[in-house]
């Protein structure tokens, strides 16, 4: 008979990754790494924050300032590394599929309303929107570096707003379903 480790047992039929993440992390990391993915960012890490039991004062500065974060990191990436892994096949068809799409996304909003556009497109808190979609139309329209960082910084903050809105009425829309005891 084979004894599991603690760190191979699965928890609630999840991987044993996603339970040490899930349990055992702290929830002011899960609130940076959260809102240093792509995938995720403010969108997934405002709500992670509010249901670990934080509150809104601390999880929104967390989320937003490790999400602004995002533009200097990427633009580095992208002036620097992005030239070195251009050479990979893998990655450049990654890229280049990834660069048409945010040309798609992007391209008409910044070139109607500049800056302005490049805002209200990270402001959106919708897939394919955010700090790393808005770092790259920048980079990728040539837009003035100090300017970009101020149109993310300021799109990252309106998206905080409308995703803690929604995260803190979607958090207690449910109690009008629960009894509260008198």
């Amino acid at each position: 008979m084979v004894e599991h480790l603690p760190c191979t047992q699965e928890v609630s039929g999840s991987t044993p990754l996603a339970s040490i993440f899930r349990n055992n992390m702290n929830p002011i990391l899960k609130i940076i790494i959260f809102s240093l993915l792509p995938i995720s960012e403010l969108r997934g890490s405002i709500p992670i924050g509010l249901s670990s039991g934080l509150p809104l004062s601390l999880v929104f500065p967390i989320a937003v300032l490790s999400n602004i974060c995002v533009f200097p990191i990427f633009y580095l990436f992208l002036t620097f590394i992005h030239k070195l892994l251009i050479k990979l096949t893998l990655y450049r068809k990654f890229f280049d599929y990834f660069l048409e799409r945010t040309r798609k996304k992007i391209g008409p909003k910044v070139e109607k309303y500049g800056y302005l556009g490049l805002t209200l497109f990270v402001a959106i808190p919708l897939p394919v929107t955010g700090a790393y979609t808005g770092t790259l139309g920048a980079w990728v329209f040539d837009m003035k570096k100090r300017k970009s960082f101020l149109a993310v910084i300021l799109g990252v903050v309106i998206a905080g707003i409308v995703v803690s809105i929604v995260s803190v009425f979607g958090i207690h829309i449910f109690d009008i379903f629960v009894k509260k005891n008198l």
